[in-house]
Order: structure tokens, then C-alpha cells, then sequence
């Protein structure tokens, strides 16, 4: 008997984050000397930039703006012709999608150019050069690119992107699902909706989540924060200390998510305002059959913060987040 098989496009991982900055020279030192990334290539108002286990040509641009925002967010498909299966799953289901050119500058191939109904913009790619590692730098483990704690906190790699609208996220969620393949892991759930959902491609929790955002909001489409890994819960608390003795106070942490279990530091740039987060540990999912994991509205303070300083204030209403941040 012969059976024939249907591959869906898939997307294989988060590649990297492009964010404004209306100052590039403090961002610049906040992420190579605080967090340290290292630089691949730099340019008058834009610089790239890697972590030390990454081999791709980069997992953040920082460019030069008048104001702090996400300009967007950028996924890698699992295979090559996968671009031409977004392509057409994309705009058989309505969305609209520009076919931008190989760009040498970034150094990623063709790429396809759309939105989240939320206004978040999304770049998909395959081909992207991969640059080779200075000698002065280069690790002497053939599997890591970069020296260990080469500068700053020295993340291993970029993890996961948080976004916020004042949409309604569960449409989002279905969203990313019906036309992207990721699959809901966790999600706050109230009696008026959700209000977060924690997504994924990998076996990660998430490397992505949409979250309502907090009632003081205008925006559709703005950034929550962008996530780096480091190994163990010792080098969160590690971090905690380089960003200290930076001058930089964290803006909330260290501490414990319910969420992916995971510990965490949350710290701004002085550049910009964006958010990042250092975040390690948390749990895989291997199970081809998971079912998303709920948490209720009287759950809602141990999902976000099971111990550790929290800025959560419980509200009347279903608005969870109640901080502002930029972009």
C-alpha cells in the first residue's frame, strides 16, 4: 500500500529581532558590553549582532530611530521550500506578503515580508550566510563560535519574543497556528478570555507569546521584551550582578515564571527602553500530544511570577500587565 504525504511549511526557529533605538551608541554598549553580544557587521545607523553560540550571520539588529519600536521579527523555515509553501499558504488565506530580495547587508537571501493581524511585522527566510569568527575570538570548542564569557553577562542565544496588542490575543494565537504551525503551549484564561499565550515551534515553551496588553495601552502592535538564554539559574543570578555593577537598575527579578518555570531578570536597554530578558532553565515538550497547559484568573500571579519581585496588581478587570514599555 502507498500513501502519499502532505508536508506542511513549517518554521524552524526564531532567527532574530530588528529593533529601533533613538540612541545607537548607548544601545550598542548596553548589548555588546552589558549583554554581550558580539558584532558581526556595523554601518552608520545599524549594527548586527550574535550571541556566542550562534552561527548565523545574526540574531539582532539595532538601528538608528527617532523613537524606540520593534520594526520586526524574523523566523527561519525548515526547509527551502518551505518559502514557496508560505508563500502560498500565506495569501491563500488572505494575508499579504511581499517577496523582498537577497539583502547582502543582512545577509539573508529571499525573504517573505508580512503582518500579524495585530500589526506586528514578520520576516521568513532560509538561505543566510553564516560569517566566519575572528581567530582572536573563536572558541576552541568546535561546536560554540564564540570564547565563553567573551564580555558582560555573555548570552549563549537568542530564546523568545514577547509581544503585547489591544487586541484580543486568542485570534492571534489561531492565527500563528492556522497560517505559521505554532502550537499553544500554555495560556491565562479568565471568564471574559484570554488575556496570554505562551507559543511554540521548538521544544520550548515559547518562542513567541502574545499577550493583552496592559489598559493604559494605545497600541496595537509594541514589544513586551526580547529573551537571550544563558545556561543555569547561577548565571541569571551571575547577571544580575554585571548588570549592577553597569549602573543599570534591573527592572524586575531575579525570580521564578510559573509560565515554562523558567528564572528570570528582566533589564532595559538605556538606549532605548526595550525590555530584555535573561532567561534559563524552564522545561522541553517532546510530547506529540501535549495539550496546553491553563491557568485560571486566580493563577494568574503564580503563571507570571512564582517567587521573586513581581510587578503584577490584581485588577478588576482582565488587563494583567499594568507596566508600560517602549516599542
Amino acid at each position: 500500500m502507498t500513501t502519499q504525504f502532505h508536508y506542511a511549511p513549517e518554521i524552524s526557529k526564531l532567527g532574530a529581532a530588528h529593533l529601533v533605538t533613538p540612541d545607537l551608541e548607548k544601545s550598542l554598549w548596553f548589548f555588546r558590553d552589558v549583554i554581550g553580544l558580539e558584532v558581526v557587521a556595523q554601518f552608520e545607523n545599524k549594527v548586527y549582532l550574535r550571541a556566542a553560540m550562534e552561527r548565523e550571520h545574526h540574531s539582532l539588529v539595532l538601528e538608528a530611530g527617532d523613537r524606540a519600536r520593534l520594526d520586526h521579527v524574523s523566523w527561519r523555515v525548515r526547509r527551502p521550500e518551505d518559502m514557496e509553501g508560505f508563500y502560498n499558504l500565506l495569501t491563500e488565506n488572505g494575508n499579504d506578503v511581499t517577496v523582498q530580495e537577497p539583502d547582502d547587508e543582512d545577509g539573508y537571501g529571499e525573504s517573505l515580508r508580512l503582518a500579524m493581524p495585530t500589526g506586528h511585522k514578520l520576516r521568513l527566510y532560509w538561505d543566510v550566510q553564516k560569517p566566519a569568527v575572528a581567530e582572536a575570538d573563536r572558541s576552541v570548542l568546535l561546536n560554540q563560535s564564540y570564547k565563553s564569557w567573551n564580555r558582560g553577562i555573555g548570552v549563549r542565544r537568542i530564546d523568545h519574543v514577547n509581544l503585547w496588542t489591544t487586541q484580543d490575543p486568542e485570534p492571534n494565537h489561531q492565527w500563528l497556528t492556522e497560517n505559521l504551525g505554532f502550537k499553544l503551549r500554555e495560556y491565562i484564561q479568565t471568564p471574559h478570555g484570554r488575556i496570554g499565550g505562551w507559543m511554540s515551534v521548538t521544544p520550548l515553551v515559547h518562542d513567541i507569546a502574545v499577550m493583552k496588553a496592559g489598559p493604559n495601552e494605545t497600541t496595537s502592535a509594541r514589544m513586551h521584551h526580547l529573551a537571550f538564554w544563558v545556561d543555569n539559574a547561577a548565571d541569571v543570578l551571575r547577571a544580575a550582578d554585571i548588570v549592577a555593577e553597569a549602573g543599570i537598575k534591573p527592572d524586575q527579578g531575579p525570580g521564578k515564571h510559573g509560565v515554562s518555570q523558567a528564572f528570570f531578570l528582566y533589564v532595559r536597554d538605556p538606549g532605548s527602553g526595550h525590555r530584555v530578558e535573561i532567561f534559563s532553565n524552564g522545561y522541553l515538550i517532546f510530547d506529540p500530544d501535549w495539550e496546553p497547559v491553563e491557568w485560571g484568573v486566580d493563577r494568574i500571579a503564580t503563571a507570571l511570577t512564582m517567587w521573586g519581585p513581581t510587578d503584577y496588581v490584581p485588577h478588576t478587570d482582565d488587563n494583567i500587565m499594568n507596566t508600560t514599555t517602549e516599542a
